[in-house]
């Protein structure tokens, strides 16, 4: 199945909204990560229902597109903001619809392993990106995150596992200095007590500790010389 025709299904059950209250634990840490300055114009790649476009506009930018391979994700984040600063396009990642240099800042949450030729994608994004520019890319869908290697099974969409050194090395070989990575934990979703487990595919409390306060998001920065 295509992305396009898996995300339509998803906007249309009303996921999209369901998706980023999930998120939102550790993508707006990283979000607020960002060195956004008036004037900036940032890209949100994957956008979904458009929350960190909207979060991105609310902190200062000129302009935040978010782009988005379904056009009912794209519709929908549309319908939750009237902002005028504030857009939404559909495109594939691996031939963004954007001149070059014309971005301050990216950000993409849980998306970027959905691109279909993930080292395009990253030389896509070194050419819209202005020298100095950043790219923020936050994955829980990791080689080191065991547990989130199933995710593979229940989406007909292939995704892209890599591990954080093979992050690395891709930003670097499209022309990106990678500035940080590390891990931001999720310190929100109630972790139940001992007697609770085995719970939601946790066989212990232990596991469900590393997953969301050891492992998180892994969060790679890359920035344009």
């Amino acid at each position: 199945m295509s992305v396009r025709r898996e995300f339509d299904q998803w906007a249309e059950r009303g996921r999209d909204r369901e998706i980023a209250g999930r998120h939102w634990n550790t993508a707006k840490h990283v979000l607020a990560r960002m060195p956004i300055e008036a004037g900036d114009r940032v890209l949100d790649l994957g956008t979904g229902s458009g929350y960190a476009a909207r979060t991105l506009g609310s902190l200062g930018a000129d302009l935040a597109v978010g782009i988005d391979g379904s056009p009912a994700m794209a519709r929908n984040a549309r319908s939750y903001t009237d902002d005028d600063r504030i857009g939404f396009v559909v495109g594939v990642f691996d031939h963004l619809p954007f001149a070059d240099d014309s971005f301050d800042h990216c950000f993409s949450m849980e998306a970027f392993y959905y691109a279909g030729d993930p080292h395009r994608t990253l030389a896509e994004l070194r050419r819209v990106l202005r020298s100095g520019g950043t790219f923020h890319c936050a994955v829980d869908y990791y080689e080191e995150n065991v547990y989130a290697h199933d995710w593979q099974e229940n989406i007909d969409v292939e995704m892209t596992l890599w591990s954080a050194a093979e992050y690395r090395d891709a930003f670097r070989d499209a022309g990106f200095s990678v500035a940080t990575q590390d891990n931001v934990p999720d310190r929100e979703i109630e972790i139940p007590p001992a007697e609770e487990f085995p719970i939601d595919g946790y066989d212990n409390r232990e596991e469900m500790i590393e997953r969301y306060r050891e492992l998180g998001t892994l969060v790679t920065v890359g920035v344009v010389p």
